[in-house]
């Protein structure tokens, strides 16, 4: 990420420096929008040339490869456009050679001038920008590499609790004490029904006497033979 935007930056300078280049003189005073693209190839005239038709269009065209290379994080396109800049450049110097018999660099005013330098600066910094950016398959490698680091990390099916919370049960995360210490069932304990009535321990007050229930052996009463009420006279 940082270097797509460090190079960016770079192309991006060079571009700019590339389209100002025309309107600054090239040589012996003369601005690099007054020649003509096709005296690139047919040789160096004097005749005056307009700015759409001028060296300016090749370097516009570059200007707009850079803005799509950044733009798509393409560094082919950067660099496609920093070898256009370089190569009409060169190219223009060739034919200066040629009508003048030799390029001359000179601080009075004469020869080779800033927009010559301009130029060659621009196509560079389109190079290098091109160099530092990373591009779009760079940063897909690299996702795909930490995905792939993450799938061959083992992963804990349940993570430890914090210090500062109670214990849970991993299979249900549910909070509470952990209960389960062992693999087989806990007892099933009977449901509470109350005090035991006949437990003097869990009386907590006295019980009136009850009589003697058919059957005891303490009941004076037969159960085979029940008394009869005597017959009325």
């Amino acid at each position: 990420m940082i270097r797509n935007i460090l190079g960016s930056l770079v192309a991006l300078a060079g571009a700019a420096s590339a389209v100002l280049s025309p309107f600054r003189d090239w040589y012996d005073g003369r601005a690099g929008q007054d020649y003509r693209v096709r005296d690139l190839f047919g040789g160096i005239t004097a005749t005056e040339s307009g700015v759409l038709v001028s060296i300016l269009l090749p370097f516009l065209f570059a200007a707009l490869l850079v803005i799509a290379g950044v733009v798509l994080r393409s560094r082919i396109a950067v660099a496609l456009a920093g070898l256009v800049v370089l190569g009409f450049t060169i190219l223009w110097m060739v034919r200066q050679g040629q009508a003048e018999g030799a390029l001359t660099v000179g601080g009075d005013g004469a020869g080779l001038q800033v927009g010559v330098a301009n130029a060659l600066a621009g196509g560079v910094l389109m190079l290098i920008g091109a160099l530092l950016m990373s591009g779009r398959g760079a940063g897909a490698r690299s996702r795909a590499r930490a995905r792939a680091r993450r799938e061959r990390e083992p992963v804990e099916p349940y993570a430890a609790p914090p210090a500062d919370q109670v214990d849970t049960w991993p299979p249900t995360q549910e909070p509470g004490m952990s209960t389960h210490t062992s693999p087989w069932p806990e007892p099933e304990v009977d449901p509470y029904t109350g005090p035991d009535p006949h437990d003097p321990r869990t009386r907590s007050y006295p019980q009136a006497e009850r009589g003697p229930e058919p059957g005891d052996p303490g009941d004076p009463r037969d159960p085979v033979h029940p008394p009869h009420r005597p017959p009325e006279r």
